[in-house]
């Protein structure tokens, strides 16, 4: 049973360079992009099935969301799913504004006239993002998705789908009780995902915007094993914080830098200053347009 519904945005949207951008962050088996499409398998509200996204094929300013299962979605498993895509591809987000704000600097004007309307990869399910965001620490992207497929493939509930999709990536309740050293994390890591498992499942932690973002990368870093970038990581993508910063990431400093010289992370803050209340824009602009991908 199918469902289909269409998502509209303000353009412009670079749907393309945001495709781009999550396949090569896809965990294998719970999601890929394959033929101008995302897929994703989703589980919502006892729903289980595959969400599929692609840009509407009439030019208009929305995207095609196709939501499939054994059963057919209530409206309010719809809602949710749509929720969730809109998260994804940053729908809500207003470019103009971005636009005129960060076009002021220089090394970011020519990368926005690039990729106008880029958004923020955002997160269907903000406690994987999390767990991406600690087992990404210091390794490459390639790495971290070899580690999370793993994760998923042991631990996360299996899904019959024709088109490859394999698992639900596992939520807080599994793996608060997992040890996930034995799949390549290091100790410290795992135990950092086992403790904001934990804290999620136990009702003393929640990943949904509250307050400023000051405070919710208080509330992050309080959390054993989650640093200044794990949490400024987390707040962009899987709560939407448009002026999370990530200050010390080496992509951002790379694509920053002046010939062979890095700046150094209080170069960066300083530089980004400028760039608020957008911070987490530029970083996409950077990350996708500078000399080496982000996380």
């Amino acid at each position: 049973m199918r469902v289909q519904l269409f998502l509209p945005y303000q353009p412009p949207l670079d749907f393309a360079a945001l495709l781009g951008f999550l396949e090569a962050r896809a965990i294998p088996g719970v999601e890929r992009v394959e033929s101008g499409a995302w897929r994703r398998a989703v589980r919502v509200s006892g729903f289980t099935g595959v969400a599929t996204v692609r840009a509407a094929t009439d030019g208009a300013p929305t995207l095609e969301l196709s939501i499939g299962g054994a059963r057919r979605p209530t409206a309010a498993v719809v809602e949710e799913v749509a929720r969730g895509v809109r998260r994804v591809f940053d729908l809500d987000a207003d470019p103009a504004a971005v636009a005129e704000q960060l076009g002021k600097d220089r090394r970011l004007a020519p990368l926005l006239a690039a990729r106008p309307g880029l958004r923020i990869a955002g997160a269907f399910d903000p406690f994987e993002m999390a767990v991406r965001g600690i087992v990404g620490q210091q390794i490459s992207v390639k790495g971290a998705v070899t580690l999370l497929g793993r994760i998923a493939g042991a631990h996360g509930e299996p899904l019959n789908d024709p088109g490859g999709l394999t698992r639900i990536f596992p939520g807080p309740e599994v793996l608060a009780g997992v040890d996930l050293a034995p799949h390549g994390l290091t100790r410290a890591r795992a135990a950092a995902v086992r403790a904001i498992a934990g804290a999620l499942r136990e009702g003393a932690l929640t990943l949904e915007p509250a307050g400023t973002l000051e405070e919710t990368v208080a509330r992050l870093v309080a959390l054993p094993g989650i640093g200044p970038w794990t949490a400024q990581y987390v707040a962009m993508r899987a709560l939407g914080e448009k002026d999370a910063f990530v200050a010390g990431d080496l992509g951002v400093r790379k694509a920053l830098a002046r010939g062979k010289e890095l700046p150094s992370v209080a170069e960066v803050t300083r530089r980004a200053e400028r760039w608020r209340p957008y911070r987490a824009y530029a970083v996409m602009q950077l990350w996708t347009g500078g000399q080496r991908a982000g996380r």
